[in-house]
């Protein structure tokens, strides 16, 4: 009791103003990257693969590919979950309009017909009396004056969450653009590691033939060819789980698309994904829609507190009746037949068993989660950006360094094998060159579509930031 008189005098002196003034919390990480950032157009950026491309700020300037537009208008049309995320931002903006209606009268129309019979022991004259009453008025019920800003705090709250729904469909969405370009971009990987994984399976088939026709006139002796057979079912082996990886990834990329996958491409090909630029921390991380949705919880956790408090004060809600009466239907109209009834109501809480002093202390804590939360936020968009922009780089370097492991590789396997043909070399130093071989064309692949993931997920990062020009 002494509790809620003392915050009710506290919450008076302070002029009526019961909500904290909002103010956004300091960003909770360095004012710079990690790792240094450049602008987009050098060498590394160039091993992208990103091609020439005008970006103007949308999905498709940065995804130029024709067929990855194609999956993600397919995703953006037919995803389920995207389309859950769209509807909980009408269920929002229904709350958000209902929580604002309550800030003005609800005025109805009425019409009724009151009749009774009182028997005449019961009547003041001895008499049995029929009675009959007619109505038909304007009524407004219960509104509340809201002198103290309850209300107003609710309708804010409740504008804010609709605003913190809408952020986070906008950040689905972008998430979805991503996944579906990472996916694409998984498919083709896949789809080019089985291509190559199937030529490599013939190609040691056809050497087993051969050295199998060679045994049998004496020119080769058991020990080839089972080596020979050896590699051909270890190509086997790895093409049949490349085709299920592929398999497995078609369907994914099915799934969020909501369409068949038209994947004809090359990871290699110019023009799939396009550079990113990236700015200072406090310029990029405050415009994701995952941030801005945390800061909008925060705003309606601020709001709840500004409700709660008014809750301690004297609520004033007037209920009054405007129209006309009348015995006879047809007297209704009659001059004189005017009626009216206004019932203003003051209530004022005395005891309530802690009930309103708890609903501040819940209000209250849950600012503070909304604060931490939405730190949080920031600190993990942080943490991705700057993983992605490291990854950038060092993918860079490998893939780099791949291509020249690659081309190594290759000539080598060319002198290895003139040699077996020339009758220098050992059948197992070849099969030992084409592993090699075969080995770094499979890493290659894997760095460039890392890279080139890598470049995708900036998009989401960044929230959907224009890339390069």
């Amino acid at each position: 009791m002494n509790r809620t008189l003392s915050l009710v005098i506290a919450l008076a002196l302070a002029g009526c103003s019961f909500t904290p003034d909002y103010q956004r919390p300091a960003a909770p990480v360095p004012a710079d990257w990690p790792v240094k950032v450049d602008a987009g157009n050098t060498a590394k950026d160039a091993a992208i693969r990103a091609g020439a491309v005008r970006p103007d700020g949308n999905w498709r300037a940065f995804f130029p590919d024709a067929r990855l537009q194609s999956l993600i208008a397919a995703a953006l049309e037919h995803n389920r979950d995207l389309r859950v995320a769209v509807a909980r931002v009408e269920e929002a903006r229904a709350l958000a309009g209902i929580a604002r209606a309550d800030r003005f009268p609800t005025v109805d129309l009425g019409a009724q017909r009151a009749a009774s019979l009182t028997p005449g022991d019961l009547s003041s004259t001895g008499r049995q009396q029929n009675s009959q009453r007619y109505d038909v008025n304007l009524a407004v019920a219960a509104f509340e004056l809201d002198f103290w800003g309850r209300v107003r705090n609710l309708d804010d709250a409740a504008r804010a969450n609709f605003l913190a729904s809408d952020y986070a469909r906008q950040s689905f969405r972008l998430s979805l653009i991503a996944e579906v370009a990472n996916a694409y971009l998984s498919l083709l990987e896949l789809g080019e590691r089985l291509e190559l994984a199937r030529a490599t399976t013939k190609s040691r088939e056809e050497t087993r033939s051969l050295i199998a026709r060679r045994r049998d006139v004496g020119l080769a002796g058991d020990l080839d060819y089972l080596q020979a057979d050896g590699a051909y079912q270890n190509a086997r082996a790895e093409t049949a789980s490349l085709a299920r990886s592929h398999a497995t990834a078609e369907n994914a990329l099915r799934l969020l698309a909501g369409t068949a996958p038209a994947v004809g491409g090359k990871l290699a090909e110019p023009g799939l994904v396009a550079a990113a630029g990236v700015g200072l921390p406090s310029e990029v991380l405050l415009a994701r829609p995952d941030v801005l949705a945390a800061e909008q919880k925060l705003v309606a956790a601020n709001a709840n507190i500004g409700a709660a408090r008014a809750a301690f004060l004297p609520k004033i809600v007037l209920t009054a009746v405007a129209g006309t009466a009348s015995r006879s239907l047809a007297g209704l109209f009659d001059a004189g037949s005017g009626a009216w009834n206004f019932t203003p109501a003051l209530r004022l809480p005395l005891f309530d068993a802690g009930r309103s002093s708890g609903n501040v202390d819940l209000a209250t804590a849950r600012k503070t989660i909304a604060v931490a939360e939405y730190e949080k936020a920031i600190q993990q968009a942080f943490r991705e950006i700057a993983d992605l922009l490291a990854a950038r780089s060092q993918l860079a370097e490998q893939l780099q360094a791949q291509e020249a492991n690659l081309a190594a590789q290759s000539q080598r396997l060319k002198i290895v094998d003139a040699r077996y043909q020339a009758g220098v070399s050992s059948h197992l130093e070849l099969l030992d060159a084409q592993r090699e071989n075969f080995a770094a064309q499979q890493s290659t692949l894997t760095a460039r579509r890392l890279l080139l993931s890598t470049a995708a997920s900036f998009y989401k990062a960044l929230g959907g930031a224009s890339p390069t020009p």
